[in-house]
């Protein structure tokens, strides 16, 4: 009877670690048909912006939190372009969480996909290293669109992080003043099986690409292969 017991339990254990493995690896699959969607609509990102993104954080769906006035938080991916000085080509993703602050362009419940540009390595680093605050501990500024908008504004230029929003088909730059930011390790671990840190993924460069992630690395690859920033450009 009681090894039946701890038959049925060890079941239902490995029933639960499938179950949010396979979430994750949905979400992250998600995060690439959103950012093929965003890159393909009339009014995207700017190709002189994105040519100068180091790293992009994509967050399917963001909900607004009906218990807290104004509250968002989502679930998303973060993927960096490889090598040193982030002077390679797209990477594997890792998972990320944002939470709190307001994104006023949100009504009631509607779902809200996100889509935020890390402009330099601080940054990336930052990010990837523990729990930001945008607008304190990183800059962050609403992200220029159109095909004929310009990099060169001096919001963009100063910003970390430029940010996107999608809702009812409509493509716009949003402060997310206040929102933080943060690695999802239990997220990424149920993508890759493995306990690892958004900073091993991104920045060490020897984890695979997952067939979940490789859609939204793929995406990002053609779009923009090369890092024209001109922090590259000066080392």
């Amino acid at each position: 009877m009681i090894r039946k017991s701890l038959l049925v339990i060890g079941l239902a254990a490995v029933s639960l670690t499938a179950y949010a493995a396979n979430k994750e690896q949905k979400r992250l699959e998600n995060c690439g048909v959103v950012m093929q969607e965003v890159l393909h609509t009339p009014e995207n990102i700017p190709q002189n912006v994105i040519d100068k993104a180091e790293c992009v954080i994509v967050f399917p769906s963001l909900l607004k939190a009906a218990f807290v006035v104004g509250a968002s938080y989502g679930r998303g991916a973060m993927v960096c372009r490889s090598g040193e000085h982030f002077r390679g080509p797209w990477g594997a993703p890792a998972m990320m969480a944002l939470e709190g602050g307001s994104v006023g362009f949100q009504i009631g419940g509607e779902a809200t996909d996100l889509v935020l540009l890390v402009m330099n390595g601080k940054g990336a680093n930052a990010i990837l290293s523990s729990k930001v605050k945008l607008g304190g501990d990183a800059s962050v500024a609403a992200g220029p669109v159109g095909r004929d908008a310009s990099a060169d504004t001096d919001v963009s230029m100063r910003a970390e992080v430029l940010s996107y929003s999608r809702s009812r088909g409509a493509f716009i730059g949003v402060s997310l003043e206040g929102t933080t930011v943060r690695p999802d390790d239990n997220a990424t671990e149920d993508v890759y099986g493995r306990r690892l840190t958004a900073r091993e993924v991104v920045i060490d460069g020897h984890t695979r690409i997952p067939s979940s992630g490789r859609h939204l690395s793929a995406v990002l690859q053609q779009h923009s292969p090369r890092n024209e920033s001109k922090e590259v450009a000066s080392r």
